[in-house]
């Protein structure tokens, strides 16, 4: 097995403190201009989108489902920061699971962003379902848009995203169901027929409770997934700054089956 070079720290609860520390990164990402927008789903619905021994996590028994645009700026390991090639907006959407081993993290279902050769790595090297959009984010005082149309691997889902942010709450303030959505320090990923287990160590979220103005997308159908009913919760954060562990290898062995 792979080792992870990230240090668990002890935590009885998910808050909104990262419980690991990665002490030799492999990349340093900024989060920039980040919208959070979640629906609600039938835990069995999203269940039946992820593989064996990844199971749906669910807060008051459902699951959600957040499509999450914003702008990423990376740097690797002794890597100067490259503005073209370094940053770029990303749109994802992703649900929240237990690994075989019960840490909790995020699953990926589909991931765009706007430039092509890092999607080719990330689809190559971290096997995560990267498309290639055509992608804007436009701030305007306390308003901010999000626009993105879908062109390879096949032309597809356009969304249109219209944020209104609002006041600040402080870490220490936010809600259970917000700890939920945004206080998660991992990624489950493929690795070839197993999974994947990597840390992104970051600040706790600085949020601010907004709302969508004006919001279309098809990402949610592209996803298999059905159209949500009702508004998303919708949160909004300026940036943070995250350190991303190596991934960490769970063999197929210890998998385990959600049928029970």
């Amino acid at each position: 097995m792979t080792a992870i070079r990230a240090t668990p720290v002890v935590s009885d609860e998910l808050d909104v403190h990262c419980p690991y520390r990665v002490d030799a990164p492999t990349m340093v990402q900024e989060w920039c201009s980040l919208s959070f927008l979640h629906w609600r789903f039938d835990p069995d619905v999203v269940q039946a989108l992820l593989p064996t021994g990844v199971l749906v996590d669910t807060y008051d028994e459902e699951a959600w489902v957040g499509v999450v645009p914003f702008v990423l700026r990376i740097r690797l390991r002794r890597t100067p920061f490259i503005p073209w090639v370094s940053q770029f907006p990303e749109m994802n959407v992703r649900t929240y699971v237990q690994g075989p081993d019960g840490r909790p993290g995020i699953w990926f279902l589909s991931l765009d962003a706007a430039r092509a050769a890092a999607v080719g790595v990330a689809r190559r090297v971290w096997q995560l379902p990267y498309m290639w959009a055509r992608m804007r984010v436009v701030r305007a005082g306390s308003t901010i848009t999000y626009t993105s149309r879908r062109r390879w691997p096949a032309p597809g889902p356009r969304t249109h995203a219209v944020v209104a942010i609002g006041p600040a709450v402080e870490p220490a303030a936010t809600t259970g169901l917000e700890r939920f959505l945004t206080a998660r320090f991992g990624l489950w990923s493929p690795w070839g027929q197993d999974l994947a287990f990597t840390v992104a160590e970051h600040e706790p979220w600085m949020l601010h409770r907004s709302h969508a103005v004006d919001f279309t997308t098809d990402l949610l159908e592209a996803a298999s997934l059905p159209v949500p009913q009702g508004d998303p919760i919708v949160h909004f954060a300026e940036d943070v700054r995250a350190r991303l562990s190596p991934r960490e290898l769970v063999p197929a062995g210890a998998r385990i089956d959600p049928s029970g």
